[in-house]
């Protein structure tokens, strides 16, 4: 039994059916075997852009879906995380690189790069982790330096998602020498530019199929026509489309949370201990309950996040409450779930064995947990 959602409307649910169809047929049959390889075939990115799945807030001048209603995101990445489908990074694409592209390209840059964003022959990544600064973006020490029309890019970049397979990746780069907050730039560096290359596909813990890869760039010509909004200005943008990204997170890690609950909630009906399926006895009734309770009250928070965001209101406190509590629900809920799978949860062939390792960096990528705090307790004790 749950309380039913006043989130959505028609348009979101037909959506939905549609996310669930992809799933179906482009994605579930075809994740192990991506999982193995390290990288997802690059043909899906084609086929979800088929099914209006790329760029629903790109312009429909340049074939999206017009809208900025973040809703359709938010039922996308929902019925991805319930599907297990960590390997297909589409939010990252729509709802972490494509702001920046709506919000701060050139006309010119918009008809070169957003149509093929949308159909999916264009895939994005964005580049701020480097192997000696994760959360703490002002420490980035990858350069681009003024050579009159271009940009002469050197530095190397960790953990990046989409790394392999990226066409287009936005790189934040200090075009100061102090760099810092009033020092760094967005430049965007296409897939076979000279002195680009990409290092190991990363062997992680879990979302197997999601390739994440270290990148270098060496004396990378990088045209001043490449150049993503306005020199020295990065920072800002970074931080203006913090709060989308860590909403996204949180819409995904409470939607994980109550798929591997409904599993093992089905687990504990049908196996039996002692005689009896295990759903019999109170300790497991109570790890259920409270489960659920916990679940319940976060799904109310997030969608009150969703429909804050939807109509512009979300800041980044609240944007950061929500990431920190939903991941680590998500991971809390996992082990208490795999817990009760007993020795099956252990095995890789059952669904929360898979869900438990994915969900661990969900409390460490797009802030950790300990920096959502910190900008919270910030703005309560200033």
């Amino acid at each position: 039994m749950t309380l039913e959602r006043d989130l959505y409307g028609p348009d979101h649910e037909a959506f939905r059916d549609t996310v669930r169809a992809f799933l179906a047929k482009e994605v579930t049959p075809h994740h192990g075997r991506w999982e193995k390889a390290g990288v997802v075939d690059r043909e899906v990115w084609r086929s979800a852009g088929r099914q209006g799945l790329l760029g629903m807030a790109v312009g429909e001048e340049y074939g999206g879906g017009g809208t900025g209603d973040f809703r359709f995101s938010a039922v996308l990445i929902e019925e991805f995380a319930r599907a297990g489908a960590s390997g297909l990074a589409l939010s990252l694409h729509n709802d972490i690189v494509g702001p920046y592209l709506t919000r701060l390209a050139t006309e010119e840059q918009k008809r070169r790069w957003l149509p093929g964003f949308v159909s999916g022959d264009l895939v994005t990544a964005i580049a701020m982790t480097e192997p000696g600064a994760g959360s703490d973006l002002q420490g980035i020490r990858t350069t681009a330096t003024d050579q009159g029309d271009h940009y002469l890019l050197n530095g190397a970049k960790t953990f990046i998602s989409n790394g392999i397979l990226a066409d287009l990746v936005v790189v934040v780069a200090r075009t100061t020498p102090e760099g810092g907050s009033g020092g760094q730039s967005l430049l965007v560096v296409e897939r076979g530019t000279d002195g680009f290359e990409r290092g190991r596909n990363l062997d992680k813990i879990g979302q197997k199929a999601q390739d994440t890869a270290e990148l270098f760039f060496h004396d990378v010509r990088v045209p001043k026509e490449n150049l993503l909004g306005e020199e020295n200005q990065a920072f800002a943008c970074l931080m203006g489309n913090l709060a989308q990204e860590r909403l996204a997170i949180a819409v995904g890690a409470a939607a994980a949370a109550e798929d591997i609950l409904d599993v093992t909630t089905r687990h504990v009906k049908e196996r039996e201990a002692f005689g009896r399926p295990l759903a019999r006895l109170q300790h497991i009734r109570f790890e259920i309950a409270e489960m659920a309770t916990e679940t319940a009250v976060t799904r109310t928070f997030i969608d009150r996040c969703v429909t804050e965001h939807s109509e512009g209101r979300l800041d980044a406190v609240h944007a950061s409450m929500a990431k920190w509590w939903a991941t680590e629900l998500q991971k809390r809920v996992v082990d208490r779930c795999l817990q009760l799978h007993g020795g099956y949860g252990y095995m890789t062939e059952y669904r929360v064995a898979k869900a438990f390792l994915d969900s661990r960096v969900q409390t460490v990528y797009g802030g950790t947990t300990e920096i959502m705090k910190e900008i919270i307790g910030r703005s309560l004790l200033r």
